[in-house]
């Protein structure tokens, strides 16, 4: 490594408050309170700008997952959170909320250097985000609630019937590692609301700021047992979750591999699944744009987050007039992208979460070239010790290349021209991945008709990757069960009752 590439990604100190985090005790925290592991098996925690080890986490016993899980059953079943008032359930969410925001700029940097993330981007997306989640869902409490519904085929005022929404149970959350507080409160939100009790899992790659959201629940209000947070390997605790009999729902995001294993599992005591899963997104240019403005939005919809994001948009369709102006718009936007280390105040992007992703998504460019694409841009990784992959625009591909029909979940675009409408629509739908599309049109009737053609949970329109906590998120095809987010999120977390009564 020359000097000049290794000043650029050196990552700057921590904070004395991170310092004094990092150095905590591993443990894990059930029934409000931090416990120690049954059997001491511990996880090195990384710094992806820098690749070295800053820490440790618990890797939880099969033991230690049922004492989470009892807890939450506990905690459900006697009622000290479901039979609370809505009001006073809305009060401690939002005081949770608080607790966030108070500590806003501290979670940003734990994100920052657990994640790889640029700190200025936790502190605008997923901090915020987080707290939103809390905040919306929060109203939900107070407004759940069954209906009256007269019977069909008896006599009026022969019985009276109506229908009870009631919280599912105790729900195991696993979340992932590329927006790990966000995802976070995504989950335990409505379950919250719902009143439902909860087993969180972060991910093994990223779960420092869960660590630290447990810190604030006690303090919130939130009765001990109702949201246990435990940390550990996917394929040890996140299975034992899945498995365990006292778990009524799961709740998942992350690769649609292991979506279909948590999906076969829970079908054998048919607990209730929420899946939110992968992606290969199509982003779709018409002719008639302001090229310089959808090629800087087509930049953003993969490069944004090292590309590590569920709906980025991996799949760039530009009509044929226009394509040769977009992949040099694309080119010039991205050193914009150029990966930093994760608190260097002028980084807009970090490294990849490991050096698995790297392996994996330098595994994919590799075999992108091997297949006979070219590389317009980027198709490298700097020399340096993090985990840093320049931003990569292929081209010359076919729809039967690994790189067009795999997600690959890093800065790597796939880019191929088209000519109409329902030539472009078919190349889109061409996945089994259904879960967001972008398109750039100025023509109103053209953004519309696409968007009743795309098979995907959610088209954007002249943007890409735009979520609100208001609007229902989730997928078609392979990439998910269920929504999350909106009402159908709270619903996600309820079983319908009907009482029928003879007069």
């Amino acid at each position: 490594m020359n000097e000049m590439t290794s000043a650029r990604f050196l990552q700057p100190a921590y904070s004395p408050a991170l310092q004094q985090f990092l150095a905590r005790k591993p443990r894990l925290f059930i029934n409000n309170e931090w416990v120690e592991s049954s059997h001491g098996a511990l996880l090195d925690v990384e710094d992806p700008s820098s690749g070295k080890v800053i820490g440790q986490i618990v890797d939880a016993s099969d033991a230690d997952v049922d004492r989470a899980v009892a807890a939450a059953r506990l905690a459900f079943d006697d009622g000290r959170w479901s039979g609370l008032a809505p009001m006073q359930r809305e009060r401690v969410m939002h005081r949770l909320a608080d607790l966030l925001e108070a500590h806003a700029d501290e979670l940003s940097e734990i994100e920052a250097v657990d994640n790889g993330k640029p700190k200025g981007m936790a502190a605008a997306v997923d901090v915020p985000g987080a707290i939103s989640q809390l905040r919306f869902m929060a109203g939900w409490a107070s407004k759940i609630g069954g209906e009256t519904t007269a019977p069909y085929t008896m006599p009026g005022g022969t019985v009276f019937s109506y229908t009870l929404r009631e919280p599912v149970g105790v729900c195991a959350q696993i979340v992932p590692w590329n927006f790990p507080l966000l995802m976070a409160c995504l989950k335990i939100a409505p379950a919250l609301a719902a009143g439902c009790t909860i087993i969180l899992k972060p991910a093994e790659q990223t779960s420092l700021t869960a660590l630290r959201l447990a810190d604030f629940v006690a303090e919130a209000g939130v009765p001990a047992g109702v949201l246990n947070i435990i940390t550990g390997n996917g394929h040890t605790a996140g299975d034992r979750l899945v498995r365990h009999p006292d778990v009524d729902k799961v709740a998942f995001t992350g690769s649609t591999e292991i979506g279909k294993l948590i999906n076969r599992t829970a079908t054998d005591t048919l607990k209730r699944v929420t899946l939110e899963l992968g992606g290969k997104s199509p982003v779709v240019i018409m002719p008639d744009v302001d090229v310089a403005a959808a090629s800087a939005g087509a930049a953003g919809a993969i490069f944004f987050n090292s590309g590590q994001v569920c709906v980025a948009g991996s799949r760039l369709y530009a009509h044929r007039s226009i394509f040769d102006r977009v992949i040099e718009g694309i080119a010039e936007a991205s050193a914009f992208w150029a990966p930093r280390p994760s608190l260097d105040p002028d980084g807009h992007t970090g490294p990849l979460v490991s050096q698995e992703q790297f392996n994996r998504v330098m595994g994919y460019i590799e075999a992108g070239k091997r297949d006979g694409a070219s590389v317009a841009v980027g198709g490298d990784a700097p020399a340096a010790d993090g985990y840093y992959v320049n931003p990569t625009v292929l081209v010359n591909v076919n729809p039967q290349m690994s790189v067009v029909r795999e997600e690959i979940f890093g800065p790597v675009v796939v880019a191929q021209r088209f000519d109409d409408l329902d030539e472009v629509a078919k190349a889109a739908n061409d996945t089994c991945f259904g879960l967001g599309a972008g398109v750039w049109t100025k023509d109103v009737a053209t953004l519309h008709r696409l968007a009743s053609k795309i098979k995907s949970g959610t088209v954007w329109g002249n943007c890409h990757g735009v979520i609100d906590t208001a609007l229902p998120f989730g997928g078609y095809k392979e990439s998910g069960i269920g929504r999350e987010q909106g009402r159908q999120g709270v619903d996600a977390y309820l079983e319908t009752k009907t009482v029928i009564v003879q007069l």
